[in-house]
């Protein structure tokens, strides 16, 4: 059963660990829906609305080592690496890593302590080809706020060279993406190598602000540029004009950088972290995420 938090302004729900089986997201703090009370604004939806397509992330949902996978490219096919939050996948051939597919998988054992307005996840170390990483998430709620903060403990005799982030599969009142969006980024913005002359065509910038020409029939995919060091302002800022509901996104991390992905329901900012690490060090780092109306 999925776990609730709640505190007169928020309700946030998160899936139980293990209720996401796959072997892409964290399976810890997977936020499957948040709802502000006052107005019932809601902003989770799942990546498809297909049933069986996608990979199942939903909401707030964060991935590691996407692009860097940790130990991979060290492994033979046949052995195991560490994919953190997940567990120790078994690396089935010699073609690249893939972050769609499902991997053999031994899944790290996990503990969890509740409370009325915060759950704390703590990933215990599994010894991997020279990899031991111990991690700790804590899901706390502040008045309008959800707070997200990570440690990682490299308790191994390799460094970790890796990274983090965000999916954020939202969409707002169940509104279809379209022009009633606009998404700002305060230290300044550019659309940075579309997958497609499609991508390119739909959106459009103005300033700090990105809005969408029409209503997407397919999938779009960018990086975002900035112009100027991201601060306290925020990282993103996502609006639903009708509604006047929206949610923004800081930290207290420098972002290594940033992508946009989407479809028809749903729009992801994604905000990426940078990991190194060297053995019997450590990393913190948090990420906040306000929910309002205008």
């Amino acid at each position: 059963m999925a776990y609730s938090l709640s505190n007169g302004i928020l309700k946030v729900e998160i899936a139980d660990v293990g209720e996401y089986s796959g072997t892409r997201f964290d399976w810890t703090g997977f936020i499957t829906g948040v709802t502000l009370l006052e107005g019932r604004h809601a902003f989770c939806v799942p990546e498809s609305l297909v049933p069986g397509h996608g990979s199942g992330g939903m909401g707030l949902c964060n991935e590691f080592g996407i692009s860097r996978a940790i130990g991979y490219e060290e492994a033979a096919a046949g052995e195991w690496f560490p994919k953190l939050g997940v567990g120790l996948l078994q690396k089935v051939s010699d073609e690249p890593y893939d972050f769609f597919r499902n991997y053999p998988l031994i899944p790290f054992k996990i503990e969890e302590e509740r409370s009325a307005q915060s759950v704390t996840y703590t990933v215990q170390p599994m010894e991997c080809c020279g990899y031991s990483i111990r991690m700790t998430k804590k899901i706390t709620l502040l008045e309008d706020q959800v707070n997200i903060s990570y440690t990682l403990e490299n308790l191994g005799d390799k460094p970790l060279h890796t990274e983090e982030y965000i999916h954020n599969f939202v969409g707002i009142n169940g509104a279809n993406v379209g022009p009633d969006y606009e998404l700002e980024i305060p230290a300044g913005l550019r659309v940075e190598d579309p997958e497609s002359s499609y991508t390119a065509d739909l959106l459009s910038v103005s300033g700090n602000t990105l809005t969408w020409k029409a209503e997407p029939d397919r999938p779009f995919y960018c990086k975002l540029g900035v112009r100027d060091k991201m601060d306290a302002r925020g990282f993103w800022e996502l609006r639903h004009k009708p509604s006047g509901a929206g949610v923004r996104e800081s930290g207290d991390f420098a972002a290594e950088r940033m992508a946009l992905w989407g479809e028809k329901h749903v729009i992801s900012p994604e905000v990426f972290v940078n990991i190194s690490l060297l053995p019997r060090h450590s990393k913190h780092w948090s990420r906040s995420y306000q929910f309002f109306t205008l």
